[in-house]
């Protein structure tokens, strides 16, 4: 793989992975635990994050591998381990997509009536998996603009909405599910912030990863902090926060209140609005082609899945199998499902990788870390003990969409043991 990326790539992936959550899933939080619940469930997984993402950095820095969370866990756990790793990061990715691709539909369709929401989704998938086909470095520049506009957009999102704000607004029925609304809707909390640790699966293809993916990373959790707090306290104090609480295209339908449907800077910024909504697309495509490149070239899954395209050097078949697992969801399921799913892959990911990171330390003390985990082992441990508490809360509040995860798994380590034995597995050491 061709080493090209710089800080401003990694920056632009981290941002541009997550920012379509700050344009819509993150309300339907507020159907089930009103504005004052959803934020306090926001700080609390905001403090999960930050933790998470500076332990994160260490491994992503000591085992640069495409992997990412599979490897550290091929290192700490073995074999196994790295399956679960391997599975959790697969279902975040590859459900993360088909619901941004929903929600690309959604946008468009409520600018031009006329398009289909499902022949929008299917479109953009047939359309970025081409544009990933053409190269790392041609996708990381693409990425940078596009989360550049992303970024923007929301901050005159901020100025348009922001006069309008009123604080009664806000906190009318705030919490109309008590305490117990706060756990529910920590799922869509992890949506403001979900699949950013997917920077690792571009490790290899990094310039200087002992000084890159730290800045990458660090300055990609600030921003989005600072947006994903912006964007829902604003959006929640312009009026009846209510109906914003199940559609996939808030922020618009926002800008309409304030402004007025047919005024032209509505119709303007939902036509922008959809730059957000592509950086995250496509910096997803992007993350689960090289997990799934990394799995089969460690043997995991078919070999061919791991082959390059002998032109432009990018996994091909990957990406093309990723695509038709996306393709199929967007018939099965809905929106609020498909971030449910997402949500609950990552919170398994975060758990193995916190387990990977204090194994290490005791297990291969002398490994080289550019960057160490500040305030170890307080920070990963915090990281993990919320990851369990998420995690509980998802499986608790929707237990058959846990049971089709764990389902999975259970079925995907079945055959697993069956194989083993005949499988090559190892670890793929990166040049």
């Amino acid at each position: 793989m061709n080493k090209v990326l710089r800080p401003a790539h990694l920056w632009a992936i981290a941002v541009g992975l997550v920012i379509s959550g700050e344009y819509f899933g993150w309300n339907y939080g507020w159907g089930v635990a009103g504005t004052l619940g959803m934020l306090l469930a926001t700080l609390v997984i905001t403090v999960l994050y930050v933790t998470f993402i500076f332990s994160f950095t260490e491994l992503t820095t000591a085992i640069p591998h495409a992997g990412g969370p599979f490897a550290y866990a091929f290192r700490a756990l073995g074999p196994l381990g790295a399956l679960c790793a391997g599975y959790a990061t697969v279902i975040e990715f590859l459900f993360a997509a088909p619901a941004i691709a929903l929600a690309l539909g959604n946008y468009a369709h409520f600018l031009y009536a006329a398009l289909p929401v499902q022949g929008v989704a299917v479109s953009a998938y047939v359309l970025f998996t081409l544009v990933n086909l053409l190269g790392i470095k041609e996708s990381a520049q693409f990425t940078l603009v596009v989360t550049i506009l992303a970024v923007l957009e929301l901050v005159v999102y901020g100025c348009i909405v922001g006069p309008s704000f009123r604080a009664g607004n806000f906190l009318s029925h705030p919490m109309p599910q008590g305490a117990g609304g706060i756990f529910a809707a920590l799922p869509f909390a992890i949506w403001l912030y979900v699949c950013i640790e997917g920077v690792a699966m571009v490790a290899e293809e990094t310039k200087d990863v002992r000084r890159d993916i730290p800045r990458g990373y660090i300055s990609g959790i600030l921003t989005l902090t600072v947006l994903a707090l912006g964007v829902m306290i604003l959006t929640g104090g312009i009026g009846d926060w209510r109906p914003m609480a199940a559609i996939d295209y808030p922020l618009p339908a926002s800008i309409a209140r304030v402004l007025g449907k047919n005024n032209t800077l509505t119709g303007l910024f939902a036509g922008i609005g959809l730059f957000g909504l592509v950086a995250s697309f496509h910096g997803i495509i992007i993350s689960y082609s090289r997990q799934i490149f990394a799995l089969a070239r460690s043997r995991y899954l078919p070999h061919f899945l791991s082959r390059l395209s002998p032109r432009f050097k990018t996994p091909h078949w990957a990406l093309v199998a990723g695509g038709v697992v996306g393709l199929i969801s967007l018939k099965y399921f809905d929106t609020s499902k498909l971030v449910i799913l997402s949500t609950l892959g990552a919170v398994v990911l975060y758990v193995i990788s916190m387990a990977s990171l204090l194994i290490l330390r005791r297990k291969e003390p002398e490994l080289d870390r550019p960057f160490k985990a500040p305030c170890y082992p307080w920070f990963p441990w915090i990281a993990l003990v919320l990851s369990i508490v998420a995690g509980i809360a998802i499986v608790y509040y929707y237990p058959w969409l846990s049971l089709l995860f764990a389902g999975g798994l259970v079925l995907l380590g079945g055959a697993f043991m069956l194989v083993r034995r005949r499988l090559n597995l190892h670890l793929t050491p990166v040049a």
